[in-house]
This record gives C-alpha cells, structure tokens and sequence, in this order.
C-alpha cells in the first residue's frame, strides 16, 4: 500500500504552501486579528483563482471534483501559518451541507460562487446546548405563505459577520430528527448580528439572533425535515478539517522548537544537545507523524466512503486534539521564557490548535463514538 502523496498532491501542497508562506505573513495574521471582518476579500479570491476552493466542489459547478485528502492537504498548509479566513466555513461547512442535502437547484446557485471566492457562506449549528446532532437544535422555522420564518439564536458562528449568506439548521418539525437547511443573507430583516472576541483572536465567531426573519421558500435547503443527513456529512468532514489544520499548526510549533534548540545555547552549548530537549523534541515529532496517519486516514476513509470511516474521523479527532494541543504547547517549552511572548509568533499555533480541539466534537464526545462503534460490532476484531 502506499501512503506517500501522489504527485498531483504534492503540487497541490506545494502550491498552497508557495502562496500562503508569501501573502499569509506575520504581519498579515497579526492585522487580521483587529480588522472586523478577520480575512482580505481580494485575497481570498486568489485562493478561488487557484482552484484551492473548489477541489472538493464537482467539476459541473466549477470546481475540481476532488476530496477531503486535498482540502486536507491545504488546510494543512494553512494551520502552518494561522490562516485568517472564511475557508473552512464557505467549502467546508457550508459547501458540504449544499451537496449532501442532494438539492440540485441549490448546487447550481451556491457552489460554483463557493468555488470562485465570489460569495462566502458560513453554517450556524449551536445554541444554548453544545452538541453535533439534530438532538441539539432547538431554533424554529415556521412555514408562512410561500417562504417561512425563523426565530432564535444560534451561537458561536463562524466568520458568520462578515459572509454573504449563512446556512441555517433550524427544526421544523417535532421528532429529534426533523430539521431542515435554510440559507439566510448575513443582512436579512431582523437578522442581528453580535460578534465575539476568541481565545484564538483569528477565530472570528458571532452570536446571530433571528427575530422574526422572512426567508422565501427557495432558501430551503434540500428537503423539508431533511437536515439530518447533511448535518452528519458536515460534522464528519468539519472534523477531519480541524485535524488537518491542527496537524499544520503542530508541525510548524515542531520546527521553530527544533531551529530554536540548534541555536539557542546554554553553558556554551545549544540547548538541543540536552537530553530533556532531546527527548521533548522526539515525542513531539513522535506525536506529529502520528497525527499526520490519523487525519489522511481519515479523508481516505470519508472519500472512499469506507465502512470504517465515522471510526476513523472520531479516532483521528481524539487524538489529534491532544496531540496538537501537546506538540504546540510543549514547543512553548522548548522556547522558554521568549515563547510566553506576544511577539513570538507561537502563539498563532497554540491558540489555533486549543480553539479548534472541543469543535466538532471534543476528545470525550468522539471516544464516545469510538465506543458505539466498538460496542456495535463495527470494529474488525471487536467482541460480539
């Protein structure tokens, strides 16, 4: 078998890694953390003038009919420099939902927009009640003439006060399951929107309140109590992404640790030649490489729609989320005192991997699904 990329997917990275190490700088990061909107619209166009947003969007709608291992692979490039920007929101989130709920005007109308950069979406999924399922969903949409009208909060939104349209899941119906997919323009009637200050101040998240807003029956998502199904697609893929970006974000903390023990000395020698640093370095990369198996295996198994693939994406996240967590924080070890600083650039990747670890299911939440799938007998080798 072999696990190394193929050729057009080392382009791919190597594309992705040319452009975002020359216009996602530093300076850039750090200017994005006070700019209101968090992301330079005419950059992010680039990235749809690269195809770098359509990869997994069909080639029917402008995109390039590719994968999760592709868009893992840019976000990937991404979290090695703390990208600022709508990416996971619009061709993650809200692209996913899109083509999932099988509604083909919708495709037509949403995605070839997603794919050029020209429109930006994002999904509004919680409330008071933090969880990944319909069971969570609470905010109503009620059928009015010909459109309906939704009222409630949901919270923590991302990049939801500076894209164009965001993709509501809102119940529309009694059982657990019966939710559906509404897509709401950011400057709706009665839409407001309250903006958040993260731990990660790159993550930008708002609370949006819905009083009352009118949409037209063609905002409707899919099917009417059809929201389930794109609801899981979007979980399943949000999760390999945060991996894949937390996996960048771990790999950069790695390197800058290992560059700073070549250089930095002690007792007229560098610190690298001290067993301590040594043995944090080893495990770091240890830690690295194993959550670099566990998220391509993961888009693997999503892509080839593999029978293991909802064990694989929650054995990837529960482990990545400590691994990134570990390898980023340990990197401020290595660093010492000067990887306290606001200065010292570490903290993009600590941040980033600390506010991407409880989305899309926390460790507990995907060892819970680890143990259904144990329990269930899907596990090659489990008892029955």
């Amino acid at each position: 078998m072999d696990f190394e990329f193929s050729q057009d997917q080392v382009m791919l990275r190597d594309l992705a890694r040319e452009f975002l190490r020359e216009r996602c700088t530093s300076a850039y990061v750090r200017a994005m953390m006070d700019d209101p909107a968090g992301y330079d619209r005419a950059m992010y166009r680039q990235l749809g003038e690269m195809s770098l947003l359509g990869l997994a969007i069909p080639e029917r709608f402008g995109g390039s009919g590719l994968g999760m291992i592709e868009q893992a692979i840019v976000l990937e490039e991404m979290g090695r420099v703390a990208y600022p920007g709508p990416f996971v929101p619009s061709v993650v989130l809200a692209a996913t939902a899109i083509q999932a709920s099988g509604d083909e005007a919708a495709m037509a109308r949403y995605l070839p927009g997603l794919a050029s950069g020209e429109l930006t979406m994002s999904f509004a999924l919680l409330e008071d009640e933090i969880g990944w399922g319909p069971e969570v969903v609470a905010m109503r949409a009620v059928p009015d003439g010909d459109g309906f009208v939704l009222s409630g909060e949901k919270r923590f939104v991302p990049f939801g006060q500076a894209v164009d349209i965001i993709v509501v899941v809102a119940r529309t119906g009694d059982a657990p399951g019966d939710i559906s997919l509404f897509a709401v323009p950011r400057d709706a009637a009665g839409l407001t929107v309250q903006p958040y200050k993260m731990f990660d101040l790159n993550a930008k998240e708002c609370a949006l309140r819905f009083d009352n807003v009118r949409v037209p029956g063609d905002a409707l998502i899919g099917t009417l109590n059809g929201g389930a199904d794109p609801l899981d697609a979007v979980v399943q893929r949000a999760a390999v992404a945060a991996c894949a970006e937390m996996l960048g974000c771990a790999r950069t903390s790695l390197e800058m640790s290992v560059e700073y023990a070549k250089v930095r000395k002690q007792f007229g020698q560098p610190i690298g030649s001290f067993q301590a640093i040594k043995h944090k370095c080893a495990e770091m990369l240890e830690a690295t490489e194993n959550a670099h198996s566990a998220t391509y295996y993961a888009a693997w198994a999503l892509d080839a729609d593999a029978p293991d693939a909802r064990l694989a994406v929650s054995v990837a996240k529960s482990f990545v989320n400590e691994a990134a967590r570990k390898v980023c924080g340990d990197a401020i070890q290595v660093h010492g005192g000067i990887g306290f600083t606001w200065e010292y650039d570490l903290h993009f990747y600590f941040k980033r991997a600390k506010y991407l670890e409880p989305l899309w299911g926390d460790t507990a939440w995907h060892r819970e699904r680890v143990l259904d799938e144990v329990l269930a007998g899907r596990v090659a080798g489990a008892a029955r």
